[in-house]
Formats: C-alpha cells, sequence, structure tokens
C-alpha cells in the first residue's frame, strides 16, 4: 500500500477483527437487512479490512451503504430474479440489492454452474455497489476453480484525450488456487488510481501523485499537489504516451461487460435514473475441466515462486505477486487488529448514537 494510503501508526485505532465484525453485522441488521444479507456484506467489508484493502472496506464504504439504505435507494431485503438463463449463464435483476449482500449469493450461482458445465457466468442488473471485487472472485478458490468478478464502477473516469467522465472505475478481480503458494488474487479498478483511495488520501492530508487525475478540462497533471476541487480520474497509464488507451479500452470493456451485457443500461451513464442501476459480472472457470487439477496447482506454485526468485533492481528488495501483501496484512491484522483513522472511529460512533444503539467498539 502507498503511503498515501495508509493510516500512520501513530494515530491508527487498531480494533480487533472480531469486534469490528459484530459491530459491523449489527448497524446492517437494525437497518432492515435480514441475517443472511448482513453476514454477507459484512463479510465482504471485513474480507478488505483485514487484507488491508482499506479503501473498500468500513472506512469509506459502511457510510455509503448506510446512507443509501436510509435513503431508500439501497433495497435492505432484495429479493433477486433470474431473467435469462441458459446451461452456463444467468442474467438477473437483484432488486436494487447491495451487491455486498447479492454478489456472494451470484458468484456461488456461477460456481454451480462451472462445477456441471466447465464454466459459469452470472451478470446481473439493477444493483449497488459491491464492495472489493476480489471477495467475489476469491469465493471459487474453495472449489478449485478460478473466480473472475468485474463491476460497472462510479462514472469518473476521462477516456483518453476527452474532457468528460464517460467510463467507469470498473475494477476486475481474478483468483486463482494453489497448492502451497498464497493464491494469486489480483484487484484493481481501470482507473490510475481507485476512487475511494483518493477518499483515503484526502483523510489523510496526502498530495495527488502525477497521472493520477486532470484538471477539470481534461488536461492530465503530471506533478505531486494537492487535489484539486474539480477533477476528473484519468484512465489506468494516465496519459497516452504511457499507455492510458489501454486503461481507457479495458475500462471500456468491463463497462461493456458487465453494464451493457446484463441490460444494466449503467454502462452508459451519462444520465441518472436509468432504472437499471449497477451492473456485475461474475464468472468461474473449474480447473478440472481444463486439466489435471494437482498438475495446475502444482505449475501454479512454480510459476509464482519464479516470480518471487526474480533479481530484484537497484532500491527494491523483493519480488512479489498480486496477492502476496494481502496475505501478509490478513496475518498481521488478524493478531494486532484493524488500524483505523481516528475520524472512521468517530463516524461509528456518531452513527451508533444516531441510531439508537450502543457503542460496540467501545
Amino acid at each position: 500500500m502507498l503511503k498515501q494510503f495508509a493510516v500512520p501508526e501513530n494515530i491508527a485505532i487498531r480494533i480487533p477483527f472480531t469486534k469490528m465484525r459484530s459491530a459491523v453485522e449489527a448497524i446492517f441488521l437494525e437497518l432492515g437487512m435480514n441475517e443472511g444479507d448482513a453476514i454477507r456484506s459484512t463479510d465482504t467489508l471485513l474480507y478488505a479490512d483485514v487484507r488491508g484493502i482499506d479503501s473498500h472496506g468500513v472506512s469509506n464504504m459502511l457510510r455509503v451503504y448506510v446512507t443509501g439504505l436510509q435513503s431508500g435507494d439501497i433495497n435492505p431485503k432484495p429479493k433477486w430474479k433470474i431473467e435469462r438463463e441458459f446451461p452456463a449463464t444467468a442474467t438477473v435483476d437483484t432488486d436494487q440489492g447491495l451487491g455486498v449482500a447479492v454478489g456472494p449469493e451470484l458468484m456461488e450461482l456461477a460456481i454451480e454452474k462451472a462445477r456441471v458445465y466447465g464454466v459459469g457466468t452470472v451478470i446481473a442488473n439493477n444493483g449497488r455497489h459491491f464492495g472489493a471485487a476480489a471477495y467475489h472472485a476469491q469465493l471459487a478458490l474453495d472449489h478449485n476453480m478460478i473466480g473472475l468478478s468485474m463491476t460497472v464502477g462510479g462514472l469518473s473516469v476521462v477516456p483518453t484525450f476527452g474532457a468528460e467522465a464517460r467510463v467507469g472505475l470498473n475494477p476486475l478481480a481474478i483468483a486463482v488456487p494453489t497448492d502451497k503458494q498464497p493464491p494469486f488474487i489480483f484487484d484493481a479498478s481501470m482507473s490510475s488510481v481507485a476512487g475511494n483511495k483518493i477518499r483515503l488520501a484526502q483523510r489523510l492530508g496526502e498530495p495527488i501523485l502525477p497521472g493520477w487525475v486532470a484538471e477539470a478540462d481534461g488536461t492530465p497533471i503530471m506533478e505531486s499537489k494537492e487535489l484539486p476541487d474539480d477533477f476528473l480520474i484519468l484512465p489506468l497509464g494516465g496519459t497516452r504516451e504511457i499507455g492510458s488507451h489501454k486503461g481507457y479500452s479495458l475500462a471500456a470493456s468491463i463497462d461493456i461487460l458487465a453494464g451493457i451485457l446484463s441490460t444494466a443500461g449503467s454502462a452508459f451513464q451519462r444520465s441518472e435514473g436509468n432504472g437499471k442501476g449497477t451492473g456485475h459480472h461474475f464468472t468461474a472457470f473449474n480447473v478440472e475441466a481444463f486439466g489435471d487439477l494437482t498438475e495446475f496447482k502444482e505449475n501454479m506454485d512454480e510459476y509464482l515462486v519464479a516470480l518471487q526468485e526474480t533479481p530484484t533492481a537497484p532500491g527494491h528488495d523483493r519480488v512479489i505477486y498480486a496477492g502476496i501483501e494481502e496475505h501478509e496484512q490478513e496475518i498481521d491484522r488478524r493478531e494486532r487488529g484493524i488500524p483505523y483513522h481516528p475520524e472512521v472511529v468517530e463516524w461509528f460512533e456518531s452513527t451508533f448514537s444516531e441510531l439508537g444503539m450502543s457503542n460496540l467498539l467501545a
């Protein structure tokens, strides 16, 4: 994690995983969720927090969910339904349900289809934010499958050479099972920086880095400075010279695969209230449908070890792969507690009071 996003240890308030988990679940139940949805929503958020994906944990997202549940924008008790189905695929209307609640169920549906047909894909419309994409993808690991998840994120990213946001942040995650090595789990937005990470940097008073955002007229900001009041988030790559056309096109691809394909109407989000909410995409690949499972997992271990044994460039002490740092963070945070910014703890205290609940973090 870049220092711009990490809560400094000298101000961090560490809260045990189990205590925070109980508090978050209690808030969801208080806001009208049924027990199953509350548990799934909490699991998704705390997965992010315990693995160091602070941008998509309770610090940023829970307050958004609380507001949405209170305003009626989020349905606390969605009854999702399959609109179209083939043996290996399904399209689902999530009934304005939170993706952190409904998404895990839809990934499990994709897994069940992959168990029979080798590959299973479920796409969804009429949804709401689904948290860390990695959570949904990694659900496939226990079934010896490769998981893929993606979602149409907030309309915040400017196309290369553009001066208006026209594509989503659009995170994509892939999780791959291994034998002895920590699983390969990649999760990233197709923007130069995740929108929620900008919130983290603002909370910590950190400047933006070059290539993260553009001025309101679309001019990329290529120096470290304070975040301007009006800005646009740049695609992955920052500028055309260093590959922004790749991030832009990948973001557009997810608009298609998770938005237009799901009939969500959310991929081209130039107007609010299109009636079909956010689109999601979940795919599971059954490894045994393609080859020997044991051999595949051994080959993955060999591959990942080779990556870690790459000679290092000057100034660096090791080479890693996606999932290693999160694995290490989980070990540390389960032992020492999850570090939160004091402002986040204050928000919890005021929210408990507003909801007439006791302070479950005391």
